[in-house]
Protein backbone atom coordinates (compact mmCIF):
# COMPACT_ATOMS: atom_id res chain seq x y z
CA UNK A 1 0.00 0.00 0.00
CA UNK A 2 1.32 3.62 -1.21
CA UNK A 3 2.07 5.62 1.93
CA UNK A 4 -0.57 8.19 3.24
CA UNK A 5 -0.30 11.50 1.09
CA UNK A 6 -0.99 13.77 4.26
CA UNK A 7 -0.36 13.25 8.42
CA UNK A 8 -2.55 10.31 9.03
CA UNK A 9 -2.67 6.69 9.20
CA UNK A 10 -4.46 4.03 7.02
CA UNK A 11 -6.04 1.98 9.60
CA UNK A 12 -6.45 2.13 13.42
CA UNK A 13 -6.92 -0.71 15.64
CA UNK A 14 -9.27 -0.74 18.09
CA UNK A 15 -8.47 -2.70 21.40
CA UNK A 16 -11.32 -5.13 22.46
CA UNK A 17 -13.07 -4.15 25.45
CA UNK A 18 -12.91 -0.09 25.29
CA UNK A 19 -15.47 2.91 25.81
CA UNK A 20 -16.01 4.39 22.42
CA UNK A 21 -16.76 8.06 21.92
CA UNK A 22 -17.99 9.99 19.01
CA UNK A 23 -18.07 13.46 19.00
CA UNK A 24 -20.46 16.04 17.12
CA UNK A 25 -18.64 17.93 14.53
CA UNK A 26 -16.77 20.40 16.06
CA UNK A 27 -16.91 23.91 15.03
CA UNK A 28 -14.47 27.27 14.80
CA UNK A 29 -16.97 29.18 17.46
CA UNK A 30 -14.81 31.29 19.50
CA UNK A 31 -15.34 31.64 23.63
CA UNK A 32 -17.26 34.63 23.26
CA UNK A 33 -20.12 32.33 20.47
CA UNK A 34 -18.38 34.54 17.31
CA UNK A 35 -16.86 32.72 14.00
CA UNK A 36 -14.32 34.57 12.65
CA UNK A 37 -14.02 35.44 9.19
CA UNK A 38 -10.90 33.33 7.96
CA UNK A 39 -10.87 29.51 7.51
CA UNK A 40 -7.62 29.40 9.85
CA UNK A 41 -8.58 31.14 12.67
CA UNK A 42 -11.90 28.83 12.42
CA UNK A 43 -9.16 26.20 12.48
CA UNK A 44 -7.84 27.50 15.46
CA UNK A 45 -10.53 27.62 17.30
CA UNK A 46 -12.33 24.09 16.08
CA UNK A 47 -8.69 22.70 17.59
CA UNK A 48 -8.91 24.44 20.78
CA UNK A 49 -12.92 23.54 21.16
CA UNK A 50 -11.88 19.74 20.08
CA UNK A 51 -9.44 19.65 22.85
CA UNK A 52 -11.97 20.92 25.22
CA UNK A 53 -14.26 17.80 24.85
CA UNK A 54 -11.44 15.65 25.38
CA UNK A 55 -10.28 17.16 28.70
CA UNK A 56 -14.30 16.74 29.71
CA UNK A 57 -13.89 13.12 29.38
CA UNK A 58 -10.16 12.61 30.27
CA UNK A 59 -9.63 11.82 27.02
CA UNK A 60 -5.56 12.10 25.25
CA UNK A 61 -4.57 12.64 22.05
CA UNK A 62 -3.52 8.86 21.75
CA UNK A 63 -6.89 7.94 22.64
CA UNK A 64 -8.24 9.56 19.03
CA UNK A 65 -9.08 7.03 16.60
CA UNK A 66 -10.82 8.44 13.35
CA UNK A 67 -11.09 12.08 12.36
CA UNK A 68 -13.59 13.23 9.43
CA UNK A 69 -13.03 16.78 8.10
CA UNK A 70 -15.30 18.67 6.24
CA UNK A 71 -14.29 22.14 5.00
CA UNK A 72 -16.58 24.95 2.67
CA UNK A 73 -12.67 26.42 1.02
CA UNK A 74 -9.18 24.60 0.44
CA UNK A 75 -7.74 24.38 3.80
CA UNK A 76 -4.08 25.88 3.94
CA UNK A 77 -2.41 22.68 4.99
CA UNK A 78 0.26 24.22 6.18
CA UNK A 79 -1.44 26.23 8.72
CA UNK A 80 -3.53 23.58 9.70
CA UNK A 81 -0.75 20.91 9.91
CA UNK A 82 0.67 23.04 12.58
CA UNK A 83 -2.43 23.06 14.67
CA UNK A 84 -2.49 18.69 13.85
CA UNK A 85 0.93 18.63 14.98
CA UNK A 86 0.40 20.09 18.27
CA UNK A 87 -2.53 17.21 19.22
CA UNK A 88 -0.74 14.79 17.89
CA UNK A 89 2.88 14.80 17.70
CA UNK A 90 3.51 12.53 15.07
CA UNK A 91 0.73 9.64 16.21
CA UNK A 92 -1.68 10.02 13.71
CA UNK A 93 -5.28 8.81 13.45
CA UNK A 94 -7.32 7.63 10.58
CA UNK A 95 -8.70 10.74 8.98
CA UNK A 96 -11.23 11.64 6.09
CA UNK A 97 -11.39 14.84 4.68
CA UNK A 98 -14.08 15.98 2.12
CA UNK A 99 -15.01 19.46 0.54
CA UNK A 100 -18.70 20.68 0.78
CA UNK A 101 -20.40 23.63 -0.45
CA UNK A 102 -22.60 24.15 3.02
CA UNK A 103 -22.26 23.19 6.34
CA UNK A 104 -24.52 23.62 9.58
CA UNK A 105 -24.41 27.61 9.15
CA UNK A 106 -23.70 29.87 6.50
CA UNK A 107 -20.54 31.13 8.71
CA UNK A 108 -19.14 27.94 9.42
CA UNK A 109 -15.92 26.92 7.05
CA UNK A 110 -15.00 24.22 9.10
CA UNK A 111 -16.27 21.22 11.24
CA UNK A 112 -14.13 18.33 12.85
CA UNK A 113 -15.52 15.09 13.87
CA UNK A 114 -13.58 12.77 16.58
CA UNK A 115 -13.53 9.09 17.45
CA UNK A 116 -11.80 7.99 20.52
CA UNK A 117 -11.55 5.09 22.04
CA UNK A 118 -10.46 4.28 25.96
CA UNK A 119 -10.01 1.39 28.27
Amino acid sequence: MPAPVGNYAHITKIPRNVELYVTSGQVGIDGNGQFPQSLNDQVQNTFTNIMAVLVSEELLAENIIKVNIWATEEIDWNFFDEQWEQLFHKDYPSMTVGYVDKLGLPEIKVEIEIWAAKV
